[in-house]
């Protein structure tokens, strides 16, 4: 299982979204370009203490990102046709994360191997991109059996 950022636009997020890819032992990928300034200062000034402990791979575009994915591209989107508890997930996925301002392109849309809506109150809009990756990717976990493999 792998984390994908798709051109994002807020450094916090990414930091964010490291931390949590240290914490669990899973790698993320960066999609560029990205919507700030990337590069080691800031990924330490992002992740923290924890920069150290995640495997990060950055991609020049999407077809670069496509290249290395060996397992299904799962989509993480408000217009998604499987809410999060119907949705069966695979070890391999590539848990993939829109750009918070516009998404992903629908050429991105369309590619997704399964697309994934975390089910939410009437009248808003969507949550934060790393709380939605969050959810998804502790329920993709949970069906994987990739808790086993961390310790406490």
């Amino acid at each position: 299982m792998r984390i994908a950022l798709f051109q994002p636009d807020i450094a916090g997020n990414v930091g964010t979204l490291l931390r949590l890819g240290a914490c669990l032992d899973l790698a993320v990928d960066l999609i560029e370009p990205m919507g700030f300034p990337w590069g080691e200062r800031a990924m330490a000034r992002a992740a923290m203490d924890y920069a150290a402990h995640v495997q990060v791979r950055r991609h020049a575009d999407w077809d670069a990102f496509l290249a290395t994915v060996e397992g299904r591209v799962v989509l993480a989107t408000t217009a998604g046709a499987v809410p999060l508890p119907q949705a069966r997930f695979e070890a391999e996925d590539a848990l993939l994360l829109g750009s918070e301002s516009v998404g992903v392109p629908a050429h991105v849309h369309d590619r997704a191997d399964l697309r994934v809506r975390v089910p939410m109150r009437a009248g808003l809009r969507s949550l934060n991109v790393a709380m939605a990756g969050a959810l998804i990717l502790g329920e993709a976990l949970r069906q994987t059996g990739g808790w086993d493999r961390l310790t406490d």
